[in-house]
């Protein structure tokens, strides 16, 4: 058999290895060159790799949850029988035929299908719950060694542990699916060789609660009940690809920034004049103007006067990083979850090529069609929940950004001007702040920034 092995392709800046999530192809099939092969999501986005060329498929390297470093084994082909022959071998500056990486945001995304899960007591052995009445029991908190002998974590989480000389292996993961996370090495090298009580709980029929009492969370393990008169009363699906990712990031962001929320309202009833009167322009020019677009350009002049809220901490030099570029992340809602493409140099865009950016990356985010670099770079985040905006909500960071501003639906509210109440259109606005670096009277300010520019429209548009 003449054999061809396929490596997994440099995928993007930074980025030195992926997670498998679904599988388009098994051993045995025949394959054709640019063929869709497997769907990889990185700490960026999803990337649907495709096939350097044509072959049977002779072993998949990685199953659908499993990490595949860049430049490792993804695909073996056979390329026997007439098919075409393997590239001589790579040296030392050469990684072979490079296949194509597409950024993939899917509204239906791959390796979501349903799937059954039994509970074994290999499974609660495997989540270190005994399945007996409580018991406690005392194991040396660096005695702890990955059951696969190599630990998950992210690109970002093995740089830290290579800084700070930790062996992954010997840290006991938090993380989904049993990934390590930044926290899990901070908390590592204060536990030093201190004791950890176990406790395992009762385990009943027919549900099973697994749990482990700590200092590090383990995964807790729940047993689908039996089905009532043949009809499943549960179904699952991966905890995987960008909704794992999607969680990965929040956990990373709530236990990481110490958050703070600012909440006020702000009469747009001016903007919203101006916007109706700047719309018929605006459309002949094939232009959808928004108020986000507003919104976007004050929030850009506001940073401006605050440069600490457009700062990054970079937690692996403890420096404090002053963006002197403004790229905002839009936060965008598709099927497959929550996604933030950027407006690059919003600073020096006009109104109208922000509101276009903005309508193209959202077009393009329901459609699939974000190209990596449309999810990468933001320096401040922007969430509109529209309609559904209720009356305040506190954003979560898109970190390791310092703030995010969260937009509410305008509504018809009584307002006091010139000392009469009239009706206003007043939208309030949800402000979240990273209180390591920014003060609560700053955060404060740079809130009434926006709001000042939103009540003056003139202002923002002679500034803007």
């Amino acid at each position: 058999m003449s054999r061809y092995d396929f490596k997994l392709p440099d995928i993007g800046e930074g980025v030195s290895e992926g997670e498998v999530v679904a599988w388009h192809v098994k051993a045995g099939d025949l394959v054709k060159e640019d063929q869709p092969l497997v769907d990889v999501m990185t700490d960026k986005a999803s990337v649907t790799i495709t096939s350097p060329k044509s072959g049977r498929i002779a072993e998949l390297h990685g199953k659908a949850g499993e990490v595949v470093k860049v430049h490792s084994v993804l695909v073996s082909f056979d390329l026997s029988g007439g098919a075409e022959a393997p590239a001589p071998a790579a040296t030392k500056n050469e990684q072979g035929p490079a296949a194509t990486a597409v950024g993939d945001i899917k509204e239906s995304l791959p390796g979501m299908g349903s799937m059954t899960v039994t509970v074994t007591p290999a499974a609660l052995a495997a989540a270190k719950v005994a399945a007996t009445p409580t018991a406690v029991s005392t194991v040396a908190a660096d005695d702890y060694m990955a059951p696969s002998g190599r630990a998950l974590a992210t690109p970002a989480t093995r740089k830290l542990a290579r800084d700070l000389g930790i062996d992954l292996s010997r840290v006991r993961p938090t993380g989904p699916q049993g990934r390590v996370t930044k926290e899990d090495l901070r908390a590592h090298t204060g536990r030093a060789s201190a004791p950890v009580a176990v406790s395992a709980p009762v385990v009943s029929a027919p549900v099973v609660s697994a749990t482990v009492a700590m200092t590090a969370r383990a995964p807790v393990v729940i047993a689908t009940p039996a089905s009532k008169g043949g009809e499943a009363l549960e179904e699952r699906v991966p905890f995987a690809g960008l909704r794992r990712k999607i969680a990965e990031k929040m956990s990373l962001s709530v236990h990481t920034a110490a958050h703070f929320t600012f909440v006020e309202e702000c009469d747009v009833t001016a903007l919203k004049a101006v916007r109706e009167r700047l719309k018929p322009k605006a459309e002949a020019l094939g232009v959808k103007l928004t108020p986000l677009a507003f919104i976007a350009k004050a929030a850009v002049l506001a940073l401006k006067k605050f440069p600490i809220l457009n700062a990054a901490i970079d937690e692996s030099t403890n420096e404090i990083v002053y963006r002197k570029y403004y790229n905002l992340g839009i936060a965008a809602s598709t099927d497959a979850g929550l996604i933030v493409p950027v407006v690059k140099n919003a600073d020096k865009r006009s109104l109208l090529d922000v509101a276009r950016e903005i309508e193209r990356l959202g077009t393009d985010a329901k459609a699939s069609k974000l190209k990596l670099d449309d999810l990468q770079g933001s320096t401040f985040t922007i969430t509109s929940l529209g309609a559904q905006g209720g009356l305040f909500a506190t954003p979560i960071i898109n970190f390791p950004e310092v703030a995010i501003l969260g937009v509410h639906q305008i509504k018809q509210k009584p307002v006091v001007r010139d000392g009469q109440i009239v009706i206003g259109e007043v939208m309030l606005l949800s402000l979240s702040f990273d209180h390591r670096v920014v003060d609560g009277h700053v955060g404060a300010a740079f809130a009434y920034e926006i709001i000042r520019y939103l009540h003056d429209p003139d202002a923002l548009l002679l500034e803007g």
